[in-house]
């Protein structure tokens, strides 16, 4: 479990990736001997997800820790600023509205499931986040906090099967594979002064 002070670390490290990548000097620099901890290095899925006065702006991450945590949170802020398809690259007159928020994921789990009503019976609205894949490839995830925009498990999974462009009513008798995982997710609004 991330301590306050290594998530600031870890929101500082976010922003000035991008602000670097966007030729800009960092508003407030990490210092290399506050990467080195053991605790930031671990290895571990994480996603940074940015938004603009509530509004989704850019969220890439990954589901596994192929990387230590710095690592991952530098590559995906820089996906999530430059490479998420869904949005426009992110500007430089964009940097002073932007939100960062990062999710640590813990490892993804299978989750046995008979049916529809199983599926739902057996998913924790609001703790996880979930992948469904499809035999043919085609997969997506939701992190925990999608729940917060789509309560209803039934809304959720239908969500995120149009999402990962399968119809949207194959939870419900496809013979997808599903995954949950659980997420520490922060915010810089959480650490305001």
């Amino acid at each position: 479990m991330l301590t306050d002070p290594q998530k600031k670390i870890l929101l500082r490290l976010a922003r000035q990736t991008i602000e670097e990548e966007l030729g800009q000097q960092a508003t407030d620099p990490v210092a290399e001997k506050d990467l080195d901890d053991p605790e930031l290095r671990q290895r571990c899925g994480v996603f940074v997800t940015l938004n603009i006065n509530g509004m989704l702006r850019g969220c890439i991450g990954s589901l596994l820790g192929l990387e230590p945590l710095t690592a991952g949170v530098r590559r995906n802020a820089i996906n999530a600023a430059l490479r998420d398809n869904r949005f426009p690259l992110l500007t430089v007159d964009e940097l002073a509205d932007i939100t960062i928020e990062i999710s640590v994921l813990t490892p993804p789990q299978n989750l046995e499931y008979t049916d529809s009503i199983d599926l739902i019976n057996r998913l924790q609205p609001g703790v996880d986040g979930v992948i469904l894949k499809a035999s043919g490839g085609a997969g997506a995830t939701f992190l925990p906090q999608v729940w917060e925009q789509l309560p209803e498990p039934e809304t959720f999974l239908r969500n995120l099967c149009i999402k990962a462009g399968l119809p949207a009513d194959s939870w419900q008798h496809g013979e997808l594979t599903v995954q949950t995982y659980q997420a520490s997710h922060f915010n810089e609004q959480e650490f305001q002064e």
